[in-house]
């Protein structure tokens, strides 16, 4: 537990409570909701009048949340526990503490913080639990900082926590132009390790910049040149792809190399159930896990073991906080590939699942 952790569990002790900077009435919250399976343009922008924060929570004004995959999945109702329409989308956000409820020290009005949320972040006021905040640090901007929650975390302990990479591995990033990929690539030098990332063409001065050797993923021989960057075989592979593609991931492992698969990103436009998929994915890294191969493979799902809340929370707010000072230090180059009114939802969620950008397309109030 940091010390920031600490504050907010000895001030919970005691009792002290405050109350909302706000004016007496409310400033309406606008927010973005996902009514059903529609396209970019079907978001609905909408005001609701603003709830007061319950006891142990704090009201963060946004000042950027992020569109992930797992929006873009969502949009399709294809996440696979997803809430029921209508919803607010929004996994994750950076704001300003404008409420305490009871049990919360007031010393957190004012500051900033970086937040987990899974659904309800694209909003211009979003009510979580303290325990959950990360403080940002005052050197970092906002948008910069929002583009290391979930992808800084997901990287972090993909890299660290399963496939422990170390000085002198060399690894595979499929998708090394994306959020997670391009957060990937940065750690995984700052690590020590040799990095090849699999992009489209035109993205791979992008990826050359960041420090990985860039491969063309609709190259006919692509896996050939994979190989041939890592002729025995590669110290880690991390695949966002899923689909039928994780089998090639797989076999291009060293001996005792580590598959770590993030997502399904092949199936987002098949029609039928969001969970068969994932179920077919865990059923294959489940045979490979029995074989007696020297290899491992896992499925990386950030939520993973939230039932030890405090556990949970302890190495989020570790991994986080690692991950922001390598930011604030100057170590890791943010990769915000635009920002958008919250207002523009629908623009701005059309952009990220265009394929045209670099790094994370974030919304600002």
């Amino acid at each position: 537990m940091d010390d920031f952790q600490r504050r907010i569990s000895a001030d919970s002790t005691i009792g002290i409570t405050s109350t909302s900077t706000s004016p007496s009435t409310p400033t309406p919250v606008t927010e973005a909701v996902l009514p059903g399976i529609v396209e970019p343009d079907g978001i609905q922008v909408r005001t609701r009048p603003a709830r007061p924060a319950g006891p142990g929570q704090v009201v963060l004004a946004m000042e950027a949340a992020g569109i992930s995959f797992a929006e873009q999945q969502m949009r399709r109702g294809k996440y696979y526990d997803q809430p029921p329409f209508p919803f607010v989308p929004g996994y994750d956000l950076v704001g300003r503490a404008v409420e305490a409820g009871e049990g919360v020290h007031g010393g957190l009005l004012g500051r900033r913080f970086a937040v987990l949320t899974k659904t309800g972040a694209w909003a211009s006021h979003v009510t979580v639990d303290a325990g959950d905040l990360t403080e940002v640090p005052d050197a970092v901007d906002s948008a910069d900082a929002e583009t290391f929650v979930v992808n800084g975390i997901t990287a972090w302990q993909m890299l660290h926590r399963l496939a422990k990479v170390r000085p002198g591995h060399t690894v595979l990033v499929h998708g090394a132009n994306g959020g997670v990929g391009s957060t990937l690539v940065q750690l995984a030098r700052i690590a020590g390790a040799q990095v090849v990332g699999t992009a489209s063409a035109k993205h791979h001065d992008a990826v050359r910049a960041l420090g990985a050797v860039p491969v063309d993923y609709r190259a006919p021989d692509m896996d050939a040149q994979l190989r041939a960057h890592a002729p025995q075989g590669y110290d880690a592979v991390f695949d966002h792809v899923g689909g039928e593609g994780i089998v090639a991931s797989y076999r291009l492992l060293a001996a005792k190399g580590t598959l770590v698969s993030y997502g399904s990103a092949s199936t987002r436009d098949v029609e039928g159930s969001s969970k068969a998929p994932v179920l077919k994915l865990l059923a294959r890294l489940a045979l490979w896990n029995a074989l007696p191969s020297g290899k491992g493979a896992h499925f990386y799902n950030i939520w993973a073991g939230r039932r030890r809340l405090a556990t949970f929370r302890a190495k989020l707010h570790s991994d986080l906080a690692q991950v922001l000072a390598l930011l604030a230090d100057g170590r890791l180059i943010p990769q915000v590939a635009a920002r958008i009114p919250l207002t523009e939802v629908g623009k701005a969620v059309r952009l990220a699942e265009s394929g045209t950008v670099v790094g994370k397309v974030v919304l600002v109030p």
